[in-house]
């Protein structure tokens, strides 16, 4: 079975310590980079059609993954879906942390073991920017689970500064992290989420879907990770979902909106992957 992501713990990016006094000031323009670019939220939260994700019904939700588990479906977070009626701070307390405003806790795949580090600022422009999306009419319905869910992901978080933005490997992890939560889905998992602190990046996660199965890739620097990949290749791979001998690969990574990533973001992230430790495929 799969795991899940029952995490209590801080979360061990080690990224979000440093102080950021020229932090920018939350913006739309910033929400929509970020909701539409690097966060990949529509690879969740919008409809798939015949010709993939239906752009004429943008964030308005959809089933993400039924299994003995639980069924998960991301619901309607356009103005005209249930979280138009919650004050921005709830809806902020909602991404971040997984609670919704009655108290229950939302379930997986929301990735809140990275979702928790989001900074203020990176969080207020994703708000400000969903409550200007076209609002469209659409139930999707609502998640049910056959696991007990956790009290909480982890205590309140009350504020997040994270690195200054810039080609920094800190940076890097911000945004592989709790912007792009590449970590969540190339970690292991265990029976409380993510191996964050002993097998970051390691990979071997496995996706099943309509393409069949997808292994999550390790991303550490050595031999059965990126050591043989260059840096042109890995960004290919990231932006394209295509390997160096041009075969594509599959879902769900949310390769069109990686794709929207500024290089300097680009090469942020491909700065802190190049220094993950070195770890094999399986311990």
């Amino acid at each position: 079975m799969r795991g899940f992501l029952f995490v209590v713990g801080p979360l061990a990016l080690g990224v979000l310590s440093a102080a950021n006094p020229a932090a920018a000031a939350p913006s739309v323009e910033r929400g929509e980079y970020l909701v539409q670019g690097p966060a990949g939220c529509g690879n969740c939260h919008t409809p798939i059609g015949p010709q993939g994700f239906d752009t004429s019904h943008d964030l308005s939700g959809r089933l993400v993954d039924k299994n003995p588990a639980f069924t998960a479906i991301a619901p309607n977070i356009t103005p005209a879906g249930r979280v138009a009626g919650w004050s921005d701070a709830e809806l902020s307390r909602a991404i971040r942390e997984g609670i919704r405003p009655d108290g229950s806790l939302i379930g997986p795949p929301m990735p809140f073991t990275m979702y928790r580090g989001l900074g203020d600022e990176d969080l207020a422009s994703i708000v400000m920017y969903l409550r200007t999306v076209p609002a469209v009419e659409n139930d999707p319905g609502k998640s049910e689970y056959k696991i007990p869910l956790p009290p909480a992901y982890g205590p309140p978080v009350a504020s997040n500064t994270p690195p200054a933005r810039g080609v920094t490997a800190e940076y890097g992890a911000y945004l592989a992290g709790p912007i792009s939560h590449c970590m969540e889905c190339h970690t292991p998992m265990g029976p409380e989420g993510p191996l964050v602190g002993t097998r970051l990046g390691a990979g071997g996660f496995e996706f099943v879907g309509p393409w069949g199965v997808s292994v999550a890739a390790n991303l550490t620097s050595g031999p059965d990770g990126l050591q043989d990949y260059s840096d042109d290749e890995v960004k290919v791979m990231i932006t394209q979902g295509r390997r160096p001998d041009g075969s594509p690969m599959h879902p769900p990574m949310p390769y069109g909106y990686l794709a929207k990533m500024t290089p300097d973001d680009l090469d942020a992230i491909l700065l802190y992957l190049r220094g993950l430790p070195a770890l094999p495929d399986h311990e």
